[in-house]
C-alpha cells in the first residue's frame, strides 16, 4: 500500500485532536528531521506541549527516522517520551 498525504501543513503542532478525531486517526508516526527538530537539532517551541497535549487524549506515538545517529533520535525520544526507530530506511517496509 502506498500512502499519499491529503493534508498539508507548516507545523507538526497544527496537527490538532480535531482533526485526528475527524479523520479517526489515533496514532501518529514522526520524523525527527525538519519535523521535531531542525537542521542544527533545535526543537522548535510547543513541540513538547503539543506532543503532552494529544497524548492526554489518547493519541499514541512513534518516530521512525531515516537517520543513522541513534543519539540524535533518543534524544528527541527522550524528551517527548514516546518510541522510536533509527535508521529506518524509509520507504522500506523491513523496519517499519
Amino acid at each position: 500500500m502506498i500512502l499519499y498525504p491529503k493534508l498539508y501543513l507548516k507545523s507538526v503542532t497544527q496537527i490538532t485532536i480535531e482533526i485526528l478525531k475527524k479523520n479517526n486517526i489515533k496514532a501518529l508516526i514522526l520524523d525527527v528531521d525538519n519535523t521535531l527538530i531542525d537542521y542544527c537539532r533545535n526543537m522548535p517551541d510547543g513541540i513538547k506541549k503539543w506532543c503532552e497535549e494529544l497524548k492526554k487524549s489518547g493519541i499514541k506515538f512513534c518516530i521512525l527516522s531515516n537517520s543513522n545517529k541513534k543519539d540524535k533520535v533518543e534524544n528527541v525520544a527522550e524528551i517527548l517520551e514516546i518510541p522510536y526507530i533509527y535508521f529506518a530506511k524509509k520507504p522500506f517496509k523491513k523496519r517499519i
